[in-house]
């Protein structure tokens, strides 16, 4: 069993802030100060270059990947980290159509995050060969899943509602027409139990500063089916992936039938070392454990918020098996309502046009801060404190 009170003792939260934004970034473990600082003096300052071998920063890419792997399903040698998520979309989905060179459509749902579609754009104007992306509405996903699509693209769950899909259908209706899917796990990886490796999933990615803690801008992860490591084409060649790195050889070769070959180019050690750290505490956690209590949160959240705050719709699943780890109600005061309870020191975040997004993440968060928030929340919306001005003006991050 995961002791969660151990695991909230592990994280570095200001005194009195009840933090529900851990889905958009995760707080600080306490041991990443003491982590950066041994890196900062004792392998970047007195090893210089010779840490990558003394101090094996060349293979952390994949050290790290398995690490991540757990958490997804994934078997050992199928994951790396590195570069950002918006990288790994384009190198999978290129990859995906490689497989499939004579289907020229692609599909997402117009619940995706935008820089998924954003970056099958860029891909498609790149390709400048009649390729055509579909956005059909969440639930009509698996009716479009037909004869004509190659590859399938998909987030796992919902950025504004926390939505989930059914990974394993839409995986067995795709392979079923022939087409690849690609799985983005941005809002799943530390939220909810997830098995690639059973779900014959032919790519997953994600990023790791949200449930993973490992610090803003830390690095994505791309998981390969093991059926996949010998052909998948990477489509960014960089010199990480090479056969033979240190060959310096003018032509590009890619590692055979080794997760290397999803390797790109240099990748920043120091945001490895953070990362390192939070996955020491993810180590430590079984995620069926941590789902339920996840669960169990989440259906205490939205009870409190429903009874004491009707002015709220709930635009989240009501079945707790059908979404993820945030919470989503819709209020038309959102973004102004969301600037009170922040400045109350609830921090949750928006999301355009009109959606209150709460992460609920059981390593650090438990029933007090949940029916903490609820009486901020409360008190704001009947006294109305987010009519204050202050509250009106838009950040340039929300």
């Amino acid at each position: 069993m995961t002791d969660f009170e151990a695991m909230r003792r592990q994280f570095d939260l200001p005194e009195g802030m009840i933090y529900l934004n851990g889905n958009s970034l995760g707080p600080m473990p306490k041991a990443s100060v003491p982590a950066m600082t041994d890196f900062l003096n004792d392998e970047w300052r007195t090893e210089l270059i010779k840490g990558w071998n003394t101090k094996n920063w060349f293979m952390q890419t994949n050290t790290l990947g398995d690490r991540v792997g757990r958490l997804i399903g994934a078997p050992e040698g199928t994951t790396v980290v590195g570069d950002t998520l918006s990288i790994k979309v384009f190198q999978a989905v290129a990859a995906g159509m490689a497989m499939v060179p004579d289907r020229h459509v692609i599909l997402s749902d117009n619940g995706n995050f935008p820089t998924d579609l954003y970056m099958v754009e860029g891909l498609i104007k790149l390709k400048d060969a009649g390729y055509t992306l579909r956005t059909p509405d969440p639930e009509d996903l698996m009716a479009g899943i037909t004869e004509e699509v190659g590859v399938v693209m998909i987030t796992e769950v919902d950025y504004r509602t926390g939505r989930r899909h059914d990974m394993r259908a839409i995986i067995d209706k795709a392979h079923s027409v022939g087409a690849v899917v690609v799985w983005d796990l941005a809002h799943s990886a530390g939220a909810v139990p997830v098995d690639v490796g059973g779900c014959d999933t032919d790519f997953a990615i994600g990023c790791t500063y949200k449930y993973l803690n490992g610090g803003p801008g830390s690095p994505a992860f791309i998981h390969v089916a093991p059926r996949l490591l010998d052909t998948v084409e990477p489509f960014l060649s960089g010199w990480y992936g090479h056969e033979a790195p240190f060959a310096f050889d003018t032509d590009y070769r890619p590692m055979p039938g080794r997760i290397e070959r999803m390797r790109i180019g240099t990748p920043s050690i120091a945001s490895f070392v953070l990362l390192s750290g939070a996955l020491d505490i993810w180590d430590q956690v079984d995620m069926d454990a941590l789902h339920a209590k996840s669960v169990d949160l989440s259906e205490l959240f939205i009870r409190e918020v429903e009874s004491r705050c009707p002015a709220l719709k709930l635009v989240s699943p009501r079945d707790p098996m059908a979404r993820g780890s945030h919470v989503s109600f819709a209020y038309e005061n959102g973004y102004a309502a969301m600037q009170a309870l922040i400045a109350d020191n609830v921090i949750g975040d928006f999301r355009a046009p009109d959606v209150m997004r709460f992460g609920i993440t059981p390593l650090f968060i438990g029933e007090a801060e949940i029916l903490g928030a609820v009486d901020k929340l409360e008190a704001i919306l009947k006294e109305e404190r987010w009519k204050d001005e202050r509250f009106q003006k838009r950040s340039l991050v929300t």
